[in-house]
């Protein structure tokens, strides 16, 4: 396992560029196949490209305030305090790697935006807290959890199929989550999911101590520092409300009541009800205004890969829809499909598709028509279909740099440093989901 580790490591390390030099290479090669395959024109190429380069500006912003107010909500005075008594119960490298691994699954699988962050944070603190953990591992392992939230509660492709008039609501009905993220096979796959990679995560902890680099520890140094609070006999009266606690009660209990109101009007989990949830409640735990602004000026300097790789992203899926080369790909696959392979079979391609199309909700409404229209007439479950789409997107996420900025964030890591142990527990997942959406598939007939 340690040879077969550090061979994907090495390679990582070798050949892998930065996010940003991906993304630019991944455009380049998006527009050579949409010119070569689809024999679109370079300048329809150019023109779909630069149409849809903002297409993602209001996703842009909900997903960086997603990792901003994360991080300040997972850095508030209460949530420090658990973390702090879980890290406090590790003594091991070992059974760091399992926390962290677990951390990370069950938030993810709770709510992506939260196990994102939540999962670095805590991988951090243990990383700091035990001696001889190798650092890139534990980020790793934490961030290799992320899968998770494909079967979890804030799956994106279930949730909006079970929503009434969604997209595609006329070619495939609504369809209750008690059939996709909720079908026992599902929740199985979860656990079997979670536990096969913490076994794996403290299996790739290097044993050889010459191979272990533990944490820069000087460079958090000041991760915990806030504001003091103004107390001051001499504060003015301005100093006095940033520093109001009162205030912060108030408006950060105004902002939960509307939530509850919300949901008992009927509404849903969404990415901005999750954004509303994260700041406000982040406000209320933090204490004071002055610490809350403070805490986020931190927070805003894990957004910055975001803001700039986003719009790239966006001209990608735009290339990918105008030309046409999801449909070639899509449907180039499911010919050669049964009705109890096709999930596999879309498994494999939403993989692909991923790499192109980071997002599940945009991955649904460019593969969705096609994987509908394969299901009908092959017959084949439309639930586990969609279910395959969206595994396959969160089994690519494993390794797609777009969601790796935040943890590279967190971190302070570069992405050559944590892809090498990614790949494999990639490449382990990958057999887990096959083989769970095949046997589903065989035990439904």
């Amino acid at each position: 396992m340690q040879r077969v580790q550090e061979f994907f490591v090495n390679i990582v390390r070798k050949y892998l560029p930065e996010p940003f030099v991906l993304v630019v290479i991944l455009t380049l090669l998006t527009g050579g196949l949409a010119i070569g395959v689809e024999h679109m024109s370079p300048v329809g190429v150019v023109r779909a490209w630069g149409d849809g380069f903002w297409n993602l500006l209001d996703f842009t912003m909900q997903m960086a305030l997603v990792l901003c107010l994360g991080f300040v909500l997972a850095s508030t005075p209460v949530v420090g305090r658990l973390l702090d008594r879980i890290t406090a119960r590790v003594h091991t490298p070992r059974a760091a790697i399992a926390i962290a691994t677990v951390v990370g699954g069950v938030g993810s699988y709770l709510n992506w935006g939260f196990g994102l962050v939540i999962g670095g944070i805590v991988a951090r603190k243990l990383a700091i807290a035990v001696r001889g953990v190798h650092y890139p591992s534990i980020i790793a392992a934490a961030y290799s959890a992320f899968t998770l939230y494909g079967l979890g509660f804030s799956s994106s492709i279930p949730v909006i199929i079970s929503t009434e008039g969604h997209p595609l609501a006329e070619e495939m009905g609504v369809i209750p989550l008690a059939r996709t993220i909720f079908a026992w096979p599902m929740v199985l796959l979860a656990l079997v999911t979670l536990a096969a990679l913490v076994v794996l995560n403290v299996l790739l902890h290097p044993k050889d101590p010459a191979k272990i680099t533990e944490i820069d520890r000087s460079r958090f140094a000041d991760d915990a520092t806030t504001p003091a609070a103004g107390g001051a006999e001499n504060a003015t009266i301005a100093e006095r409300l940033n520093h109001s606690r009162i205030i912060s009660i108030l408006i950060g209990l105004l902002g939960l009541g509307y939530v509850v109101v919300s949901f008992v009007d009927g509404g849903s989990l969404d990415i901005n009800s999750v954004n509303f949830i994260l700041l406000f409640l982040g406000i209320l735990l933090m204490g004071t205004p002055a610490a809350y602004v403070a805490k986020v000026g931190e927070g805003v300097k894990t957004i910055a890969g975001i803001v700039l790789q986003y719009p790239f992203y966006a001209g990608i899926m735009a290339i990918m829809a105008a030309s046409g080369l999801v449909a070639t790909l899509a449907s180039g696959l499911v010919q050669i499909a049964s009705d109890a392979t096709l999930p596999l079979i879309g498994l494999i391609t939403s993989f692909v598709i991923n790499f192109f199309a980071p997002s599940a909700g945009g991955h649904w409404v460019i593969q969705g028509p096609f994987m509908i229209e394969a299901a009908n007439g092959l017959d084949s479950s439309l639930s586990q279909n969609a279910m395959a789409v969206m595994l396959g997107n969160a089994w690519n996420d494993m390794v797609q740099p777009l969601w790796l900025l935040p943890a590279l964030a967190l971190s302070k890591l570069k992405l050559k440093d944590i892809m090498g142990y990614l790949v494999l527990g990639m490449l382990m997942v990958g057999v887990i989901y096959s083989g769970a959406l095949l046997l589903w598939g065989y035990l439904s007939h």
